[in-house]
């Protein structure tokens, strides 16, 4: 099924094809749990950045590997590549248009340690997309 969503102001927009069931990741980590950002990850080949490309700013903490991107002109985060799935974008639920038709099952992740879940998820990324062309 296709969704959308973007960011607060609309300058950044987004489309995707996800299956009607999903999985979206609850993470604690320091700036998951400030932003209430939840995961729902997208491989690359089936996300479409609409708009925005130029309002994108970026930002690295820790390992470096994530990219988080946030908009401008709004601060909000409405995709960005993550660590734990460099094949993938990480959409956060609370940026979609509307969830209708969408199933989703929600799992924690206990990302203030994030070394030792990511081991027991089984995951090795290290965060390596490009922002995708609008």
């Amino acid at each position: 099924m296709k969704i959308r969503g973007g960011c607060h102001c609309r300058a950044v927009r987004f489309e995707a094809e996800v299956p009607e069931t999903v999985e979206v990741l609850d993470c604690n980590c320091s700036i998951c749990s400030m932003t209430g950002f939840r995961h729902l990850m997208v491989p690359h080949a089936d996300f479409r950045l609409l708009s925005g490309e130029s309002s994108l700013a970026s930002y690295r903490f820790g390992t470096g590997a994530a990219e988080h991107l946030f908009c401008r002109t709004c601060g909000v985060k409405s995709f960005y590549q993550p660590r734990s799935h460099p094949e993938a974008w990480s959409v956060n639920v609370n940026a979609l248009d509307g969830t209708e038709g969408l199933t989703m099952t929600v799992r924690a992740f206990d990302g203030r340690n994030w070394e030792s879940s990511a081991v027991a998820a089984g995951y090795s990324g290290t965060g390596s997309g490009t922002v995708p062309n609008a």
